[in-house]
């Protein structure tokens, strides 16, 4: 049986690691270097680097930090941000990243998930979604709408989170993450109905974003959002757990897991 994957979340803005709640009020939470050891040695599955500004702010992705960054990890690295061609996704490999996530450029133009994964293969290109449940969705027949820019001001793009994933799928992505706009920063549990049924919807990998207050929140996010992997970012850089701690809960609970030494 495959492990799932603990991931802790490095949200990188002027060069420093930050955490807001529904993408506003960001707190500083360190340097992403020093993160990014950190969180090798403790056991993390794999580190996801983003760039949140470099869409909203219309820049490339800060490369160095990511340079100095990759090089204090032993773990798959993920990195995203303002990349909007296949070359801009060359420059993040060679600067020590295992994938690329794209999702602002993804939207504008769609051709680029197909594009990377010829390139670099389907493996290595992960598609991001920041997405919110839609107001006039019915009980009985939730809807999420993606957003874009959601380092900045996000943008309303009309497409529906789940059709825009299994589109991705077929256009090459490999793996799926989904945020939830609504929980992000809040520390009350993933959204489990849009995991559930995203999860249900693609045949790639789906990472489970926003939300996660506890072990419990991912445990239920892996069991009842049926994710394989979770991410987080606001327990783990203020210290409120550990990863060994969330995998030891997890293994409690009877998922696999890779133990920490």
């Amino acid at each position: 049986m495959l492990t799932r994957r603990i991931i802790p979340c490095l949200d990188v803005k002027a060069g420093r690691v930050v955490k807001g709640i529904s993408f506003i009020n960001h707190r500083d939470a360190g340097d992403p270097v020093a993160l990014a050891s950190a969180y090798n040695e403790a056991g993390a599955d794999e580190l996801v680097f983003y760039d949140i500004t470099a869409s909203s702010d219309e820049r490339n992705i800060m490369v160095e930090v990511v340079e100095r960054t990759a090089r204090q990890v032993f773990i798959p690295l993920t990195v995203g941000g303002g990349l909007r061609t296949t070359d801009d996704m060359y420059r993040m490999l060679r600067a020590g990243a295992d994938k690329v996530s794209i999702n602002t450029a993804a939207v504008l133009n769609p051709q680029l998930i197909t594009d990377g994964a010829r390139r670099f293969g389907s493996q290595c290109i992960v598609l991001s979604i920041d997405a919110r449940r839609m107001a006039d969705s019915a009980d009985d027949s939730p809807r999420w709408e993606v957003f874009t820019h959601t380092g900045g001001t996000p943008r309303s793009t009309g497409l529906e989170a789940i059709s825009w994933a299994q589109r991705g799928v077929e256009l090459g992505a490999g793996e799926i993450v989904i945020n939830s706009m609504d929980s992000d920063g809040q520390q009350s549990g993933y959204d489990l109905e849009l995991l559930r049924t995203m999860s249900r919807a693609v045949a790639v990998p789906l990472i489970a974003s926003g939300g996660a207050g506890s072990p419990e929140d991912m445990y239920r996010g892996l069991a009842e959002g049926e994710a394989d992997a979770v991410l987080a970012a606001t327990i783990f850089h203020f210290g409120t757990y550990t990863i060994a701690q969330v995998k030891a809960y997890l293994a409690e609970q009877g998922v696999p897991v890779r133990q920490t030494v």
